[in-house]
C-alpha cells in the first residue's frame, strides 16, 4: 500500500515499553519498528485524516498493538480498515476502575466509531499487514500517561486468547459488538466535544 505523505511517524518498541505484556521477552528484544503513523495526510475542516500501518508480528507472547490513548475532553474519532483484520479494544476508565471494556473485529471496509471518554487499541490479530485510517479533530490530543501506568487496557490479546492485565483490582467482563459496515453521512460529529 503506498502512502502519499511526509515521512511517517514511527513507534518503536521501546516506546511501548510500559504496555508490553510479557517482559521477559522485552528484555532481549531489540527495538524494532513496531508500526508507522502517516498524520494530515488530508484535511476536511476541523478534521484530520490520518493512516496506520501495523506489520504482523507479535509482541512477545501478545498480538502487535499501538500504545493506546484516550482522547483530552470528550472527542470521538472514527476509524476504517483500509486493509486486513483488526480489533479494535475501547476501554471506559477513571484511574484504575473500569467501566466498560469492548472488542469490536473489523475487517477491510469496516468503520468503527470510538466513542466520548473510551481510550482506544488496534491490534492486528493476523499474519497479514494491517492498515487502518481514521478521522478526528485537529483540537482532539491523546493522552497516553493513564495507559501506561495501568500497563495497558485491562485485557490483552495474546496466544492463548484474552487475559486480564493484573494491574487492575476489578474489571467488568469483556463485551463484543460488531463494527459499522459503511461510513456515516457526516463526520460533523468528530468535531464537537
Amino acid at each position: 500500500m503506498r502512502i502519499k505523505s511526509k515521512k511517517p511517524e514511527i513507534r518503536f518498541l521501546h516506546d511501548m515499553g510500559k504496555v508490553i505484556y510479557d517482559k521477559r521477552w522485552l528484555k532481549k528484544a531489540a527495538n524494532f519498528e513496531v508500526y508507522y503513523m502517516h498524520r494530515g495526510i488530508k484535511k476536511k475542516g476541523e478534521l484530520r485524516y490520518d493512516i496506520t500501518v501495523i506489520p504482523a508480528q507479535m509482541l512477545g507472547q501478545e498480538f502487535t498493538k499501538t500504545k493506546g490513548h484516550i482522547h483530552y475532553q470528550n472527542f470521538q474519532e472514527l476509524y476504517k480498515v483500509l486493509k486486513g483484520k483488526a480489533i479494535f479494544l475501547l476501554q471506559k476508565a477513571e484511574n484504575k476502575k473500569v467501566e466498560d471494556i469492548l472488542a469490536l473485529k473489523a475487517k477491510t471496509g469496516d468503520v468503527v466509531i470510538v466513542p466520548p471518554h473510551y481510550g482506544h487499541i488496534t491490534i492486528n490479530p493476523s499474519k497479514n499487514t494491517l492498515a487502518v485510517a481514521n478521522w478526528v479533530s485537529k483540537k482532539c490530543k491523546n493522552i497516553y500517561t493513564a495507559v501506561q501506568k495501568n500497563r495497558g487496557f485491562c485485557y490483552l490479546y495474546t496466544k492463548r486468547g484474552w487475559i486480564k492485565n493484573k494491574n487492575y483490582k476489578i474489571i467488568p467482563k469483556l463485551r463484543f459488538e460488531k463494527p459499522l459496515k459503511k461510513m456515516p453521512k457526516s463526520l460533523n460529529f468528530l468535531e464537537k466535544h
